[in-house]
């Protein structure tokens, strides 16, 4: 299918928009409504949100977060996974610190806050999300990438959190999401010394599941994202919003939590429908790929 995109310059904030009739309609309306830091396409099931301020390394400003917040808060129905990357040389070079200059303490608890709002909507959103990752993933874009579920890095990507050289602190939930991906000491030696992680070094601690050659990122990003989208909706739902709750949990909880999950998936009709061509030999067995 070809792919929907359009971008305007309106800043509204999510769920204030009213939608069109029509999955198509609704997903042109909310590319529409997004601003021009940001471009949409959708290509079937799969959306596809760009960061586009490459002159500024796809800094992050208030717009782009508010934009990212409605985008996940507004998906159709029918989107069954996304991909965000960013275009240009860089993913994201985090936090445009241009916005720092007039802020009281207040308004940067507010400010933190909302990015902790937009960032939930990836992580907590109505469909998994794979982060592309390339260049410059740095302060806020590594919280960024952090949201997603699924995180594939060409090999120019490079990760660092330079906030204590800048006299500043993480915002957008970092100190919540990075340390149970490379553990609570590499975040602090990242921000305590500036050290800067290779694409290579990313991958061997696990921040990203996969690495491609460069220029291959987007690619493999939307196989993986069509693959997600193919499997059972419950499933998904379940791996994105059960199961990063019940690792987090008293195993005894934890152990109820997956048994109710367990039950409701197998009970659900596509999961019916599925098993059953499985066992009349009409769905692929497990390979090694």
């Amino acid at each position: 299918m070809a792919p929907i995109a359009a971008t305007v310059n309106n800043n509204e904030r999510p769920n204030e928009r009213p939608m069109s009739a029509g999955p198509e309609a609704e997903f042109a309306e909310l590319a529409a409504s997004l601003p021009p830091t940001l471009k949409a396409e959708r290509h079937g099931a799969v959306a596809v949100l760009k960061l586009a301020r490459a002159q500024k390394r796809n800094a992050l400003d208030d717009p782009t977060v508010f934009g990212i917040e409605t985008f996940f808060s507004n998906l159709p129905e029918d989107i069954r996974a996304a991909v965000i990357a960013g275009e240009g040389e860089h993913f994201s070079a985090g936090l445009d610190l241009s916005e720092l200059s007039e802020r009281n303490t207040f308004a940067g608890v507010e400010h933190s806050r909302s990015w902790h709002r937009a960032f939930e909507r990836i992580e907590f959103g109505s469909a998994p999300v794979v982060a592309v990752l390339h260049g410059a993933v740095v302060g806020g874009g590594l919280e960024l990438a952090a949201a997603a579920h699924v995180r594939v890095a060409e090999r120019s990507a490079f990760y660092a959190l330079p906030e204590a050289s800048r006299g500043i602190y993480v915002g957008g939930g970092g100190s919540v999401r990075l340390p149970p991906l490379i553990g609570t000491a590499c975040v602090m030696d990242m921000m305590l010394t500036g050290r800067t992680l290779s694409a290579e070094e990313g991958q061997t601690i696990g921040l990203t599941q996969y690495l491609v050659d460069e220029g291959q990122g987007l690619a493999k990003g939307m196989e993986l994202a069509h693959r997600i989208a193919g499997n059972a909706t419950f499933t998904n739902f379940a791996v994105t919003h059960l199961l990063p709750r019940i690792a987090r949990s008293d195993p005894s909880a934890g152990f109820v939590a997956e048994s109710l999950a367990a039950a409701i998936a197998q009970g659900d009709e596509e999961a019916k429908a599925r098993l059953k061509a499985f066992l009349e030999k009409r769905a692929p067995k497990v390979a090694r790929s």
